[in-house]
């Protein structure tokens, strides 16, 4: 077991710094160049296709060579370059004239950039708004990248967009090497590039959560393999001496743990599902004893034969062994937030599970859709059900898919109990399983056919054209999947002030003028001083931390977000600046150092949130006016910056 894990430890490492290298060339080669905006001009689409053919051709060699048998070493090495060459064309060269992100530094991206932000000026397990809390989103992810930052002396802002182009690139390379320990080193290949392909098309603008997607599939295969051992009981002289399929369980715990440290919903999920392979293992266990039994009967003692049931302990001993290791990689980051939610309260209402748009209301069914990618997935769902009974691939792929479409029911089941379990979010996870499941369909089902038709001389040919054909197409059409998020990355205003699409900068422009401001008025570090303010992406450039968040939704249910918006509420109604400072004294949480308000005639303005679910949208906007006579008094300094007004206490 420990060579196994040793041997696939160190060519996934090895994987992962070819992977680096290759994006960190491509991303600074990139940089050097004055590119057009991907918005007003189409060379950066056109480069990006020649990328994707460059590295479509290093992946086919590579597949040539490793079917042929021929310098295997260079074969991997070619086909870890090639995959992460793709990832970097795809994702880079149309982001390659702005600092942004996909989705720049809005929506969603705006409290992930705050995350990074907070971890880039701290290495502790903080929150990403408030004070004093522990973090409750998993902060895997942004751990690493804000010690990246950190240590390149970056700002976390800055280092997100190349941070998570790399960090894509190197879970690329290391689940194509997970595949090559469970499958054909040339299927593992190609399998490796359709799964990297969807995921870059429909889950990359949430990073963090995309590289577990690309590792989600080849992990269900090894978890299966861990608790599904039909040949366990057989001995035979002959038989290599292997691990049992413990380095399958240490691996599957692993990869669950890791999950937990990166991204909750998704760990839930591949934790269900492979819940549901143990259930699954148990059930064939006892049944292939009862089977076995049947003939021994006539020839044994009544009540010699070992009870059926005792088939399904092996499965069920795995799978437990399975979630303690999960659980003690998972509490490297949950332990802060669960010891003090065991001593605090969670907030009852107004939390993350509080969505529930269209996606989320109806089953998804992407064979149907007529595309090339809903090709791909009916080709793989008619994989899934031919093959269930024979390939412990396709038992593996589909129980996860089986897993999703009942976490999907559950979720809708859970709108009665005023909640839901956000199953519009695992649509990128169905699109690659069943992406996944229709590479092997179409590799095994041109072999079929290949076979039927007598093996006829150009047939291989035809299905290389076909597939190759099929693939840049899907391919060099991820920028237009990706319009509308790599747009937004050249109209949002990034941290230096500028928009990369050279047109006139928002209000965020003048960030930097607020923060020297700021610092000099107060005289304490960014780190230690909390800000009241509507306009949160402040937050996302600069570790200041917040009274409130942007929404209940991204809250740290510790917080009481209600209890403090009803309190920034009755502070606006106080009538002088004396009564103002005695709430500020008196409140139950840090109260503000600082207020960045918007100006709004006699009044500064705050503009805030309230959950409003089970209505879509959920987020529903209100004002709040503080009068500026609130603020007439010397232990108050107002400095009016831009459209915003800064109001700093001197306590």
């Amino acid at each position: 077991m420990l060579r196994q894990i040793a041997s696939g430890a160190g060519e996934a490492v090895l994987a992962a710094v070819v992977a680096a290298a290759v994006a960190v060339v491509g991303l600074v080669a990139f940089s050097l160049v004055q590119w057009p905006a991907f918005n007003s001009s189409n060379v950066t689409r056109a480069l990006t296709t020649v990328g994707q053919v460059g590295a479509a051709v290093m992946l086919a060699v590579a597949i040539a060579l490793l079917r042929l048998r021929k310098w295997p070493w260079i074969a991997k090495a070619l086909s870890w370059v090639g995959l992460s060459t793709f990832v970097t064309f795809t994702l880079g060269m149309p982001l390659a004239a702005t600092k942004l992100y996909l989705f720049g530094v809005s929506v969603d991206q705006e409290f992930r950039t705050e995350f990074l932000t907070r971890l880039t000026d701290s290495a502790a397990l903080r929150d990403m708004t408030y004070a004093d809390l522990p973090s409750f989103y998993p902060a895997g992810w942004f751990w690493i990248g804000g010690r990246v930052a950190n240590l390149l002396g970056m700002d976390g802002w800055e280092v997100f967009k190349p941070y998570a182009i790399t960090f894509l690139a190197v879970a690329a390379v290391v689940a194509l090497v997970l595949w090559s320990k469970l499958i054909r080193a040339d299927w593992a290949v190609g399998v490796a590039a359709a799964s990297t392909a969807v995921t870059l098309a429909y889950a990359a603008p949430e990073a963090y959560s995309a590289v577990i997607v690309l590792l989600l599939p080849p992990a269900l295969v090894l978890a299966w393999g861990a608790l599904y051992r039909p040949l366990e009981d057989v001995r035979s002289a002959e038989r290599p001496r292997t691990a049992g399929g413990w380095g399958a369980v240490v691996g599957t715990g692993l990869f669950l743990g890791w999950a937990a440290t990166f991204y909750t919903l998704y760990f839930l999920v591949a934790a269900f599902a492979v819940a549901l392979m143990g259930l699954v293992a148990a059930f064939l266990a006892v049944r292939a004893r009862r089977a076995a039994d049947r003939p021994r009967r006539t020839r044994t003692a009544p009540g010699s034969a070992r009870p059926a049931w005792r088939a399904a302990m092996p499965p069920l001993v795995r799978l437990v062994v399975i979630a303690v290791i999960a659980g003690l990689v998972a509490l490297v980051v949950w332990a802060p937030y669960l010891a003090k939610a065991l001593r605090g309260t969670t907030a009852s209402s107004g939390t993350a599970l509080h969505y529930l748009p269209e996606a989320g209301a109806e089953l998804p069914l992407p064979m149907f859709q007529f595309s090339l990618l809903g090709a791909l997935c009916l080709l793989g769902t008619i994989w899934l059900v031919l093959r269930g009974a024979s390939s412990r691939r396709a038992q593996a792929l589909g129980i996860g898919v089986a897993a999703i479409y009942l976490w999907t029911l559950l979720s809708m089941a859970a709108t009665a109990a005023g909640t839901t379990l956000l199953s519009f979010r695992l649509e990128p996870v169905l699109l690659v399983l069943l992406s996944v499941a229709g590479a092997f369909g179409f590799v095994e089902g041109a072999r079929a056919i290949y076979q039927a038709l007598n093996e006829p001389a150009r047939f291989r040919l035809v299905a290389i054209v076909v597939a190759t054909v099929g693939a840049l197409a899907f391919v060099q059409d991820i920028p237009h999947v990706l319009t509308p998020e790599i747009t937004t990355a050249y109209t949002d205003t990034d941290g230096d002030g500028d928009r990369a699409d050279q047109r006139a900068p928002s209000a965020v422009s003048q960030y930097g003028k607020v923060d020297q401001a700021l610092t000099a008025q107060t005289g304490r570090p960014r780190s230690d001083t909390v800000v009241l303010t509507a306009d949160t992406s402040f937050l996302s450039f600069y570790p200041y931390l917040g009274f409130q968040a942007l929404t209940s939704h991204y809250a740290n249910p510790l917080a009481d977000f209600a209890g403090r918006a009803a309190t920034i509420e009755s502070w606006s109604k106080l009538k002088t600046p004396q009564d103002l400072l005695d709430a500020l004294a008196a409140s139950p949480w840090r109260a503000p150092d600082a207020f960045l308000f918007r100006r709004s005639g006699d009044s500064y303005t705050l503009r805030l949130a309230k959950d409003v679910y089970p209505n879509d949208p959920n987020v529903a906007r209100y004002s709040v006016s503080f009068p500026k006579e609130l603020f007439a008094d010397p232990r108050f300094t107002t400095t009016d910056i831009g459209p915003f007004t800064l109001v700093t206490v001197h306590r």
